[in-house]
């Protein structure tokens, strides 16, 4: 007899979802609103002075758990904006097949040259339409103003004394559960 109640409450709920409108969407036609926060695709970004906010560090391929990220650095020459000498980056490639879109690359970067942005890429129908060349990255630009967060400001925002009044971060190398010597005393 329970497995005809069950077999009831199942017809019922099938019942119910028959006319409930669908929510489908025909995707390259239609898109669907997006959470603010949503994070799709990346782009390169210029600095105030128009020249390429990339230094060529290498900070966001080593820390790619993917391994997606190329950076060809180039030699170090002087800024025609600013007159001091400064890194360049020669070559960015991102590989879109395998990224797992984590955002440790945007949080790493010191100079903010790389964001990830809310406008979705065209779909891909072949492996290289996945690879993100500087230029693709740099096209991307454009949509940078509709990103949420910078490498800067994720920092600040997993900073723990953020909010605190009066608190200073701790430069003590001693966990800040535990009381060092001098402080035992």
């Amino acid at each position: 007899m329970p497995y005809v109640v069950d077999s009831l409450q199942a017809l019922a709920t099938t019942l119910r979802n028959v006319f409930r409108k669908p929510t489908t969407v025909m995707f390259p036609k239609e898109t669907r609103a997006r959470p603010e926060r949503s994070r799709v695709s990346f782009a390169l970004v210029h600095d105030e002075h128009g020249e390429e906010a990339c230094i060529g560090c290498f900070l966001c391929e080593k820390i790619c758990p993917s391994d997606v990220i190329t950076v060809e650095a180039a030699p170090k020459r002087v800024s025609e904006a600013t007159g001091k000498k400064r890194g360049y980056c020669e070559d960015f490639t991102l590989d879109l097949n395998a990224c797992i879109f984590c955002e440790l690359c945007v949080q790493v970067c010191p100079a903010d040259a790389i964001l990830m942005t809310r406008t979705h890429e065209p779909p891909g129908f072949t492996r290289e339409a996945l690879v993100l060349t500087m230029d693709k990255l740099y096209a991307n630009e454009k949509d940078a103003a509709a990103t949420w967060a910078t490498g800067t400001k994720l920092v600040e925002m997993q900073d723990p004394t953020r909010g605190s009044a009066g608190v200073e971060p701790s430069t003590d190398a001693a966990s800040p559960g535990l009381a060092s010597e001098e402080t035992r005393e």
